[in-house]
């Protein structure tokens, strides 16, 4: 920036408070649990960092903000809610509901917790992408067929966009789940990123 394109900008904060040349991002929230905190992971290598990089790479003018916290469970999501409407996002990606299944949770609890959370931000006129995960094979076939459920009516009653199962490309693929057998190395992040990205660009603006 030259120095009348620095007076000028300041000339109009200081007369209108607000500068000429301000930041015209708009902002995507990552509003989750572990798998969107980066447990295990350092900030840039949890999927919302990676998000951030193929936004930027695509000439998309969002920043995104992480707002997972490991642990956390759609009770919690109600909760944080109106933590998240007061940023004024553009985009949330939502992404619960694990730690309900991991803990029995009784599904309708889990349902009902979801469609808060999404009536809540679609009021506030916010475009949301809901992130489905499922549970082990040890939950038994009815019970893990209930869950993912869930996600598929919420997202077809509140006509959002959906990804029922976050892990989808990365299920195959070598070394892209911790020890813990749970959450995403640095490698699935990048692979939760790119699947994410997809069910997501028609939401976007350029």
């Amino acid at each position: 920036m030259d120095v009348r394109r620095t007076l000028l900008a300041a000339f109009f904060f200081l007369i209108f408070g607000t500068p000429l040349f301000a930041d015209d991002r708009l902002l995507l929230v990552c509003f989750g649990d572990s798998i969107t905190a980066g447990a295990g992971l350092s900030t840039n290598q949890a999927y919302p960092a990676a998000l951030q990089r193929d936004l930027d790479n695509l000439g998309y003018r969002y920043t995104v903000a992480n707002r997972g916290t490991s642990g956390a469970t759609t009770k919690d999501a109600v909760a944080s809610l109106a933590s998240i409407l007061k940023l004024h996002p553009a985009v949330v990606i939502v992404e619960f509901g694990g730690n309900d299944g991991l803990r029995g949770i009784p599904l309708d609890l889990t349902r009902r917790n979801l469609d808060t959370v999404m009536k809540g931000l679609q009021d506030a006129h916010i475009k949301v992408l809901l992130a489905g995960i499922t549970l082990p094979p040890n939950y038994g076939a009815d019970y893990i067929h209930q869950f993912n459920q869930i996600y598929l009516d919420l997202a077809a009653s509140h006509h959002t966009a959906i990804v029922p199962m976050i892990y989808k490309d990365l299920v195959n693929v070598p070394d892209t789940i911790q020890s813990d057998g749970i959450h995403p190395t640095a490698k699935g992040s990048e692979i939760i990123a790119t699947t994410l990205l997809r069910a997501l660009r028609p939401l976007l603006q350029k």
